[in-house]
């Protein structure tokens, strides 16, 4: 699953330690996430959305795979 946290972050004009404490995660978890390392959990995407106001559709992009 890909995402947009690291350039919504950085259009607010926050680190990455800033949106963590926001959030109440880890500097690392939202290292993570940006890498696209780590898919958070759907209490986590709501937060997100909810931070930026948006859908969790327009932060985070599902992409099936093609069998």
């Amino acid at each position: 699953m890909k995402n947009r946290l690291e350039e919504l972050r950085k259009a607010r004009g926050i680190k990455q330690e800033e949106l963590a404490a926001i959030l109440e995660v880890s500097r690392q978890t939202i290292g993570s996430l940006e890498n696209g390392r780590y898919n958070p959990s759907i209490l986590l995407a709501f937060k997100i959305a909810r931070y930026f106001d948006m859908n969790i559709e327009d932060v985070f992009i599902y992409e099936e795979d093609a069998q």
